[in-house]
């Protein structure tokens, strides 16, 4: 039993050092001229836009909700502990990705790409291409920054994150660019 006890702890502390580890690599990540952060909106309650939502309209619109606010705060302020200064940063024109944006880094440019096209998948497609232009052409300096939705983050990188949630893409040596990690700030 003692041995069982010691086992777990022994693999408990591995997750603990492993987890340390992805985090600060995302920081370092970060530090290397011409990264790029694909980051899904913070938490908006629900699921997707109403049928009528309309893109001038906020309040038409499924919107980040106090928690939402709070945690795009808390994402800005993890990136300026780390001090991780950011560049450009792109967002999709809908409110929510454009509050995150703003409460985050205190600056986003709407940029139609990002918002996606579901039922779309022509225009889906040429959306891609656009945003994986982007991310090509920025070789250096700080992180561009994207702020997008779900749907487009799995379609640029496979994974699946949660609202709130950032992957991190570092640029090779050989200019292409590469999952590095992903962050998720409570």
């Amino acid at each position: 039993m003692a041995l069982i006890r010691w086992l777990t702890t022994v693999a408990l502390c591995a997750g603990v050092v492993s987890v340390a580890h992805a985090t600060e690599s995302v920081w370092d990540a970060l530090r290397v001229p011409g990264s790029v952060v694909v980051l899904r909106h913070s938490y908006a309650p629900g699921g997707f836009d109403p049928p009528d939502a309309r893109l001038d309209d906020c309040s038409t619109q499924r919107n980040l909700d106090d928690n939402g606010r709070a945690q795009a705060r808390r994402i800005g302020e993890a990136f300026r502990k780390n001090a991780i200064a950011v560049g450009l940063v792109l967002s999709s024109p809908r409110c929510r990705c454009l509050d995150t944006a703003r409460l985050a880094f205190g600056q986003a440019q709407s940029w139609e790409p990002l918002q996606g096209a579901l039922r779309d998948a022509e225009r889906r497609q040429q959306q891609l291409v656009e945003i994986r232009k982007a991310i090509a052409a920025h070789r250096g300096g700080p992180p561009l920054v994207l702020v997008t939705h779900g749907s487009v983050v799995t379609d640029l990188t496979g994974l699946s994150i949660r609202m709130g949630e950032l992957v991190v893409l570092r640029r090779a040596a050989d200019g292409t660019h590469a999952v590095a990690g992903q962050l998720y700030v409570e």
